[in-house]
């Protein structure tokens, strides 16, 4: 089933979603080179919200361009298989090799606000990040590894300590929370 596809089947749980799902639905329409980062006003970004086996502990890193712990995600670079991509984040983000997608179906979507910031080098200007979030399962006693070039620290927190050491309040509010009652459902 296609980007597309996946996503005019998915059933919002809230007005955010509604919303951004009309959002993503036209842009997808709209632009040839949705997946592709040169796409300087937008494009599809995927995360993967990671629990421990018992559902109780989710994985975040701490990101350099955010200057907060978040989850775990990045950028389709061209491939419309995100599920592939969020398990490449995983890995990548916090050196985690043997997690796994509980379910290939979205489990949240959100057109999510990027500042302006300096990445390699080079000046990446405001835009906006297409997302869509996948449910994973991880391993709490795997050895993480910490990519400098992404983040400063990857560490496993209970659903209540995630949402303390996050400095993004729109994030808590807005996704997190809805993350943390959609694991538990």
């Amino acid at each position: 089933m296609s980007l597309l596809d996946k996503i005019k089947n998915y059933v919002p749980v809230n007005e955010q979603e509604m919303r951004d799902k009309e959002v993503m639905i036209q842009f997808i329409e709209g632009n040839d080179d949705y997946l592709d980062r040169t796409n300087l006003v937008a494009h599809f970004t995927t995360s993967i919200w990671t629990v421990n086996k018992e559902r109780t502990k989710t994985l975040m890193a701490y990101h350099n361009i955010y200057d907060s712990w978040a989850w775990i995600g990045g950028h389709a670079d061209g491939i419309e298989d995100l599920c592939q991509v969020a398990l490449r984040e995983l890995q990548e983000e916090t050196g985690v090799t043997h997690g796994k997608i509980l379910s290939e179906d979205i489990m949240s979507l959100e057109v999510l606000t990027v500042n302006g910031h300096i990445k390699r080098g080079q000046y990446v200007p405001s835009h906006l990040h297409m997302n869509i979030t996948f449910l994973a399962q991880a391993d709490e006693s795997e050895d993480l590894v910490v990519n400098k070039e992404e983040n400063q620290a990857v560490r496993w927190f209970t659903f209540e300590e995630a949402l303390a050491a996050s400095k993004e309040s729109w994030m808590v509010e807005n996704i997190y929370k809805k993350l943390i009652e959609r694991t538990k459902q």
